[in-house]
């Protein structure tokens, strides 16, 4: 498996104002963990299934917060405000 991704201070920063509010129910997964599992699927290709669980958290919850995100417009602004940075080494090797 490709080098595992997860984004820097700085691309966090750019990112954080961008994703919606949390709602009612349980508590959300870690955005920051979502968003970096995201773009290294992105980056690396594969299946969602076949993916590092321990290091982003289920395929499942990823995929679905991917998908709803791409629904709402939401993931084309992440994406457009990371893209520099992960291109310039925004997305740094994964130590957690």
């Amino acid at each position: 498996m490709k080098q595992l991704f997860w984004l820097n201070d700085e691309a966090w920063e750019k990112v954080e104002p961008l994703l919606p509010s949390g709602g009612r129910g349980a508590p959300r997964a870690d955005d920051r963990r979502i968003i970096s599992g995201i773009l290294h699927m992105l980056h690396a290709g594969g299946r969602w299934r076949d993916w590092p669980a321990n290091h982003y958290g289920p395929y499942a919850t990823v995929c679905n917060r991917y998908a709803r995100w791409r629904k709402q417009g939401i993931w084309p602004r992440i994406h457009d405000a990371v893209a520099p940075a992960v291109a310039g080494r925004g997305a740094k090797a994964a130590h957690h």
